[in-house]
Parts: structure tokens; C-alpha cells; sequence
């Protein structure tokens, strides 16, 4: 049995971002602190912070006065951001500058007066931040049926749109020709709102799903990139399943195959990457692995005021202090 490990999987720099902050904010600020929402959607990240003092919570009213808050990586509407900035709390923002960057064109789309259509996926958290950054005047769509469905024929040479992050790059280019089609007019970002490592791992798939028999992609059900990836196999013809960790294979699954791709969405660690393998290699132990040719990603992110390196080590040098006392 073969397995090819895909190039490149696993973290991003936004999430790689998000859970330096929840765990450096611990450091220097102490335990508990509260975030809203999972900070990442992955179920042995959370429970991880959990361990080390993390309490997510969705609703504001659960966290104290004078606690530390810090907002997950799929960003807030501006109510919830209003409403924390009220109240005597340490805050932190871990939404990823790539959401960010949306949450500033739907805003500037909106005062520029323009109705704004956003392609998404309904309940989604990014999705309601980012529709949650005005009051009026957006509009979600999942489907090419929502799209002929849209009645907004007296706006139809004022719109504009925008998207996921974390969305298929096929189906929002299929979305996008269904949206120009109806409104011919309308405008797009100047670059494509989905993520660079979005659009790179869904990539990267495509090149595995045509050199193997069966996909695994390691990432949470509630992780809309790991649910793509695992569409973008199936779509390319290749089986796929979405699994948490090692733990969830099925031995049925790996009946006649041969050659396995391996990828892991953008809030999945490496760690669990090597546990499916080593699974496998109890399975077939002349296993032989290897990584398909791939560009590495150099991108990061810098950390907020109030979690440098200074205010890291300042806080280390504290904490020794008061126990030589």
C-alpha cells in the first residue's frame, strides 16, 4: 500500500494565528479567558485550549466582567463587537486579516451605496460576521436556484459581490456565472475573496484525487474547508472521507486500495496527520509514503498588541518573580 501526502495541507497562517493567540494570551493574561465561538473549527484544537483554560462560549452574557475575550478566526458581526467593546473586558481579535479584509469591502460596498450579494454558506459563522458588518442591504446565496430566485431587479445596475473564504473555488465560480448571467452588471472583488491556502489545498486534492484510489481528508465536520476538500475528491472521482482522527477509519474502506491520499484542512495539526499514518501502517506495514511535488506557504500573520514577544516575556519574568517570593 502507498500513500501520497498532499502539498500543501493542514494549518494556515490564519488559524496558525488564532490559536497562538488563545495560548499566548494564557501566558500572559492567565486563565480562564473566554472566546467566542470555537476559535477554530476542530475538535482536538478546542478541547487542547480547553485543557490549557479556554472557555468558548457563543453568547457574550457568559463571559464576566474583566475577563480576557478574544474573537474566533472566522470573525464577529459589529454587534457582538459593539457590545464587547461596552463592557470592562481585555479584548482580542483573532479573526483572519483575509476575513477582515471581506468584512472592509462589504463596508465600503455599503457606503458606497451599493447592494451586496454574498455567496456563502448559510449558518456559517464567517458568513454571519461578515454579513453581520451592516445593518441592511445583503444577501446570501448557496445555489444556483437562490441565485434565479433573487428579485432585485431595481438594483440590477448597483450590485456587487462578495464570498466565503472557505468556500469551493468550483462552486463559486459556478455561483459567479450564474450571478453575471442574471445581472450582467454586477462587480467583483478586484481579487478573489476565497483564501490563498483555500484555493491551494483544494488544488492540491485535484492532483491526488487523479493518482489514487481513496482520499482521507483529517479535519472536524464543521470545518466548511475540510468538507470542500473532501467534495473537490469526490468531484475528481476519487472516494473520500472526512475524518476526525485515526480513530475513524474503517478497515472496510481500505479493502482493495492501493494508493491513498492524505490531506488535512486548514484547522487540522500535522500530529493528526501522523496518526492516520501510523494507523496505517499497522494495517499494511510495507506501507511507503511519500509527499506530491508542492509549493510551500511562507504566509504569516502578526500578532495583536498586548501578545508581542515583549509582553510574553514580560509576563514570564513576572510570574518568576512572584514565586521567588
Amino acid at each position: 500500500m502507498k500513500v501520497i501526502l498532499a502539498q500543501p495541507r493542514g494549518f494556515c497562517a490564519g488559524v496558525k494565528r488564532a490559536i497562538q493567540i488563545v495560548s499566548r494570551a494564557i501566558e500572559v493574561y492567565g486563565a480562564p479567558l473566554y472566546v467566542r465561538h470555537e476559535i477554530v473549527h476542530n475538535r482536538t484544537v478546542v478541547e487542547e485550549l480547553k485543557a490549557k483554560g479556554a472557555v468558548f462560549v457563543d453568547d457574550l452574557a457568559s463571559v464576566p466582567d474583566g475577563a480576557t475575550l478574544i474573537f474566533s478566526a472566522h470573525g464577529v458581526p459589529r454587534s457582538v463587537a459593539e457590545e464587547a467593546a461596552k463592557r470592562p473586558l481585555r479584548i482580542f481579535d483573532a479573526t483572519c486579516p483575509l476575513v477582515t479584509k471581506v468584512h472592509r469591502q462589504v463596508v465600503k460596498l455599503h457606503a458606497d451605496g451599493r447592494k451586496i450579494i454574498m455567496i456563502g454558506h448559510a449558518g456559517h459563522p464567517e458568513v454571519e460576521g461578515t454579513m453581520g458588518q451592516i445593518d441592511e442591504g445583503i444577501y446570501l446565496v448557496e445555489s444556483a436556484e437562490q441565485v434565479k430566485a433573487l428579485d432585485l431587479a431595481p438594483e440590477a445596475g448597483n450590485l456587487s459581490y462578495v464570498t466565503q473564504t472557505t468556500i469551493s473555488v468550483d462552486d463559486a465560480a459556478d455561483l459567479v456565472g450564474a450571478l453575471k448571467k442574471k445581472f450582467p452588471s454586477i462587480a467583483g472583488p478586484k481579487k478573489n475573496d476565497i483564501c490563498y491556502a483555500t484555493q491551494n489545498r483544494q488544488d492540491a486534492v485535484k492532483r491526488l484525487a487523479g493518482a489514487c484510489d481513496l482520499v482521507l481528508v483529517v479535519g472536524s465536520v464543521t470545518s466548511s474547508n475540510s468538507n470542500r476538500l473532501r467534495e473537490v475528491a469526490e468531484r475528481n472521482g476519487c472516494p473520500a472521507k472526512l475524518i476526525d482522527t485515526a480513530a475513524d477509519l474503517e478497515e472496510a474502506w481500505l479493502e482493495g486500495v492501493q494508493t491513498i491520499g492524505i490531506t488535512a484542512g486548514a484547522s487540522a495539526p500535522e500530529f493528526l496527520v501522523q496518526g492516520v499514518i501510523d494507523a496505517l501502517k499497522r494495517h499494511a506495514p510495507d506501507l511507503t509514503v511519500t509527499t506530491q511535488p508542492g509549493d510551500e506557504e511562507n504566509v504569516s500573520f502578526p500578532m495583536p498588541r498586548g501578545l508581542w514577544d515583549s509582553d510574553l516575556q514580560a509576563a514570564r519574568q513576572q510570574k518568576e518573580g512572584d514565586c521567588g517570593r
